[in-house]
């Protein structure tokens, strides 16, 4: 009998189960299934991702600057951020993913922790000269979004970055019932309130598929 290793389609079963008590619980269990080889490993990118790359790439040398990656997943993103220079946190509610990253990464200078975005710990709020959320927020349940804007604003230090990439969903369009819930163009401006300003939204192509869906780069700023 073949077993389905398709973490796809797990991720889809668990949040179906889970999301209406706990809009977190279904990460912890997939990346758990994912550390015991029961499937195939969640967002298994090696690379960082192209808009983070040419961000950090805008922006110069992190030397004396703080950096955390939201939802950090296997650390890829985390990873170059330190080889820039930023000090880097890198931060994933499920604590399986937390291990699989530093075991990917032997002798990393990243700080990993497990730490929830709607329950942040105090250290982490407005510690950061850049944010970096890729993904993230579309993972959680609309129900909860408000709180996860609101944690990813909250990881700015004064004068601070925030660059957010989430796929597109066209203004009226059903999010639908399984994850990732997409954002429309109303939804990824609502990034910005009180003192956190968008300085850049752009619609991209995919920026590795050019059959997959677009992409939101924003980027937003916090006053000093």
């Amino acid at each position: 009998m073949s077993i389905d290793r398709d973490w796809d389609r797990r991720a889809d079963e668990l949040a179906a189960a889970s999301v209406a008590e706990s809009p977190t619980r279904w990460f912890v269990q997939l990346w758990g299934e994912a550390a015991e080889d029961r499937i195939d490993t969640p967002w298994a990118r090696t690379a960082a991702y192209p808009p983070v790359v040419e961000h950090v790439a805008a922006t110069g040398p992190g030397e004396g600057r703080r950096a955390v990656v939201v939802g950090a997943g296997l650390g890829a993103d985390a990873e170059h951020l330190a080889t820039q220079g930023w000090a880097t946190t890198a931060f994933d509610v499920a604590p399986a993913a937390v291990e699989l990253a530093r075991d990917r990464h032997p002798g990393t200078s990243v700080d990993y922790r497990v730490a929830d975005l709607l329950d942040l710990p105090p250290d982490l709020v407005g510690a950061f000269d850049l944010v970096v959320d890729v993904f993230t927020v579309q993972a959680l349940p609309p129900r909860v979004r408000p709180e996860a804007v609101a944690g990813v604003r909250a990881l700015l230090a004064p004068g601070g970055t925030l660059l957010a990439v989430q796929f597109v969903r066209e203004r009226g369009e059903d999010p639908g019932v399984d994850p990732p819930w997409l954002l429309d163009e109303d939804e990824v401006r609502s990034l910005a309130a009180g003192d956190v300003v968008l300085h850049s939204l752009e619609r991209r192509g995919h920026p590795l598929n050019p059959a997959g869906p677009d992409v939101w780069v924003a980027v937003l700023r916090r006053g000093t």
